[in-house]
Formats: structure tokens, C-alpha cells, sequence
């Protein structure tokens, strides 16, 4: 029986679903036994208790989110670690670890292609994993020459929060609107939903929030829901029990990095708004959004807004850079995308359910858009489907 010491906080949606690919490769190659020490016992005993009782316990491999530190004292238990990824990547042992820059650039490019501007970042102060989705963020705005702004803190939570929040405060209100505002992770973006409230800043009207992990209950505690990134977090931790349990038989030896990828976009009121000028072609936008799934013409649009058929086309290739038809298209295979990842139905009905009455091109259209099939789609990402 291989046994595993389990240091992380399952309070997060990340650490759970973690966890949870990591069992499921358990139940199919294991099984494994799992310990987990209770949340004082640190505190108690410091980190060399912990290393005493892995000894004791006899563990075969160690997963933590261990404070970055100079020494390696969990050396001497000469046992595989992986480390979930803190202030630093560990220098020492192998990591749980994710294309964060690469997260940054999505979000960015999601807020660029619904035409803002303005452009700002809320990070977690001292952590890789936000710094990097800031610089990601940044550096795909300033390709565009947007406006970017800054703002990071401690995770505030009970007396930190009360100390610190003014700043916040005041950097919320300072925002030229509207403004195109990612949050590290939900639990910062949902500290702006909260501070917006207060100061009766309107999401998505005034701040198009967007978050990171999709931890549904965070996201549902807003007001409006909040957007968020999806990260194949279970492949991850599926992929990390196939290492470990490689490392421990001596078929592998070098240390590894599991990157946990960024995948696609759950959408939510917090940033169902395009920050188009044009109230007319706004309209045209909203009524498309709504009606993608039917058989939408261009004389339809016609009678949504006082323009001609030429007109509305002009005006529309100028605020959105796009046709209407390759913005509907697009529209169509992003909802298409979604239902691949969350269900199982099949290709046909899906295609059906996007507003595609030809299913004939689907692959070929999809293709064009995502660089590969359905099927291909779908079996790239099929750990990060709803079970």
C-alpha cells in the first residue's frame, strides 16, 4: 500500500479538484492511502514535527503547499515531493505549477476582443502564481497600447481586510470607466465584487470582472456572478499521481514540473457587456448574444436598429474588427467549445444546440477556430469534464 502525506488546503476549489484527479488515478492504478494532517498541527509542531511524523508514518511521497524557504530539510526523508506552488517555484523538489503568464495573456485577450481600453490587474502580493497572470495580463494590453493599471495586496481576510481595504477603495474609484478589471483567483475577484457594491460601482456595467480556478460557490456569491477562468486541475493531479507512483517504483528519477493548463472561459454576468460606443451596433451585439442559437439573418438585424443593411455592416466591421457573420460564427463555436467540455451528448445535438442547422462543416468550422476537430477537442481536455 503506497502511502501519501497530504499537506495542502482543501478549502480551495483548486486544492479539491486537485485532489480529486489524484484519487481517481488512486481507484484506477492504486490504490493509495492518503494522510492528512489537521491545520494546527504545523503550528504545534513546526515543519520539523512534520518531517518526524512522515518518518514515523513510514510515508512513501509527500504532496504540500510548503512556505518557500532556502533550506531543504524534507531532503532527508529521501521520498518524492511535489510542492503545490507558493511565493516561489521550488528550486529543490519537483512542482505543482501552471502556465500562469499564459493565463494572463487569455484573460487579456478575452477583455481585448470585447473592445476595452482600459485595462487593470488585482494581484496577490508575494506569490508567483498571481505576479505572473499580472505580467501575462500586461504585457498582452501594452501589444494594443491599452491603459493598465496595478493593484495588489495581502489575501485580506478578517482584521487585514478592514486595515487595508481604503486602498483598495481608493484604487477602484480611480479606474477610468469602463474598465476591463481580471482578479488573480475568485476569492480576489470576488473581494471586488464586494468593495464595488459598497461603493456603488456598477459590474459589469463600469468594471467587467473577470476571476481564475472557477470555484462555483465564490463565483455564486456575487452579485453578479463572476466570470471565470477553468483550469485542468484534475488532469493535473491525475498526471501527478502517475509521476509519483513512477518515482516510488524507481521508473523515474528526475524531478518534474505538473503544469496545470488554463482551458476555457465559464461566463457570467459579471462581463456579459461589450464596451462598444456605437449604441446601435451595441444593440445588434446584445440581440446576437441572445439569439445565436437561431437562424439569424442580417435583414433580422436590419429591423433591431434604425440601419441599413450596408450601413449596419460597415459600422459593425469598424467597432468589432469582425463581420457579423465571422462574429456569430464565433459566438456559435464558443458556446459549441463549452458543451464539448461539459457534457457527453454528441456531436450532432451540439451542433444543433449552437445554432448550426448545416452539421456537415461543424469540423471543418471548428477546425478553423480551435486548430483541431471536435473529437480532438473534446479528448484533449476530457479530464476537465463535469463528472
Amino acid at each position: 500500500m503506497i502511502k501519501i502525506l497530504v499537506l495542502i488546503d482543501y478549502s480551495s476549489e483548486f486544492s479539491r479538484r486537485l485532489m480529486k484527479g489524484l484519487i481517481n488515478y488512486s481507484k484506477a492504478n492504486g490504490p493509495f492511502t492518503f494522510y492528512r494532517l489537521p491545520s494546527y498541527y504545523k503550528s504545534l509542531y513546526g515543519k520539523d514535527g512534520i518531517v518526524e511524523l512522515a518518518k514515523e508514518w513510514n510515508a512513501d511521497a509527500i504532496i504540500a503547499l510548503w512556505d518557500h524557504e532556502k533550506t531543504n530539510r524534507l531532503k532527508q526523508l529521501n521520498i518524492p515531493v511535489l510542492l503545490q506552488n507558493f511565493k516561489e517555484r521550488s528550486r529543490f523538489y519537483s512542482n505543482i505549477t501552471g502556465d500562469y503568464f499564459g493565463t494572463g495573456v487569455m484573460a487579456a485577450k478575452f477583455f481585448i476582443q470585447r473592445k476595452f481600453r482600459n485595462f487593470a490587474f488585482y494581484g496577490n502580493k508575494g506569490v508567483v502564481w498571481s505576479r505572473e497572470r499580472g505580467e501575462g495580463f500586461q504585457s498582452e494590453v501594452e501589444k494594443v497600447n491599452g491603459n493598465f493599471s496595478y493593484f495588489e495586496s495581502e489575501n485580506l481576510r478578517g482584521g487585514e481586510w478592514s486595515e487595508s481595504h481604503i486602498l483598495l477603495d481608493k484604487w477602484l474609484l480611480s479606474l477610468p470607466k469602463p474598465v476591463a478589471l481580471f482578479a488573480c483567483d475568485d476569492n480576489f475577484a470576488l473581494q471586488i465584487s464586494e468593495i464595488c457594491k459598497i461603493n456603488n460601482i456598477k459590474i459589469p456595467q463600469d468594471i467587467s470582472l473577470l476571476g481564475v480556478d472557477n470555484d462555483d460557490l465564490i463565483c455564486n456569491l456575487s452579485d453578479p456572478p463572476i466570470s471565470s477562468i477553468v483550469l485542468d486541475v484534475e488532469k493535473g493531479g491525475y498526471e501527478a499521481g502517475r509521476l509519483i507512483h513512477q518515482l516510488i517504483n524507481k521508473e523515474k528519477t528526475e524531478q518534474f514540473n505538473i503544469i496545470i493548463n488554463p482551458t476555457r472561459f465559464e461566463l457570467r454576468q459579471s462581463t456579459e457587456l461589450y464596451n462598444i460606443k456605437d449604441e446601435n451596433i451595441n444593440k445588434v451585439v446584445q440581440y446576437i448574444l441572445e439569439k445565436f442559437d437561431t437562424n439569424i439573418s442580417i435583414e433580422d438585424l436590419s429591423k433591431v436598429v434604425p440601419l441599413s443593411r450596408r450601413n449596419l455592416e460597415v459600422k459593425f466591421k469598424n467597432e468589432l474588427g469582425s463581420s457579423i457573420y465571422q462574429f456569430i460564427l464565433k459566438i456559435r463555436i464558443s458556446h459549441f467549445a463549452n458543451l464539448l467540455l461539459t457534457t457527453e451528448r454528441s456531436l450532432f445535438d451540439l451542433a444543433l444546440e449552437s445554432g448550426f442547422n448545416d452539421c456537415k462543416n461543424i469540423s471543418r468550422i471548428f477546425k478553423k477556430f480551435k486548430g483541431c476537430t471536435p473529437v480532438e477537442y473534446r479528448d484533449k481536455w476530457k479530464d476537465n469534464k463535469l463528472s
